[in-house]
């Protein structure tokens, strides 16, 4: 089996995996609420703001920041939504942990310095 074979089957697995299929749940529970649609969809739009500022190098202030986790924290009351958190939170240990299997294979190839 070749490497893209491999990944395509990552890639599936990851689409069936338990993590998964609980975002698709949660997703269609907080999108059958209008006021939890709605506030997730505000929060993700100040989140997506937050992240293009900075990496074009403006940081955001700590008072912003600040508000951005109190919203999170508000947005969380919501037992949907964190459900929802929750199971994107999960989703994201794994492809950290498949990066980081993937980049403990290869670093043979460049001694101790790492990728």
């Amino acid at each position: 089996m070749n490497i893209y074979d491999q990944a395509h089957g990552l890639a599936k697995a990851l689409k069936e995996s338990q993590e998964v299929q609980e975002i698709n749940a949660a997703m269609k529970l907080v999108e059958a609420d209008p006021d939890s649609k709605q506030m997730l969809e505000n929060f993700r739009t100040r989140q997506m703001e937050v992240q293009q500022r900075m990496m074009s190098g403006d940081m955001p202030s700590q008072e912003e920041m600040e508000q951005m986790e109190k919203l999170f924290d508000t947005l969380s009351l919501n037992l949907n939504i964190r459900r929802l958190f929750d199971a994107e939170r999960r989703l994201s240990v794994i492809i950290q942990d498949v990066n980081q299997i993937i980049s403990d294979s290869l670093q043979h190839l460049y001694g101790n310095s790492g990728l």
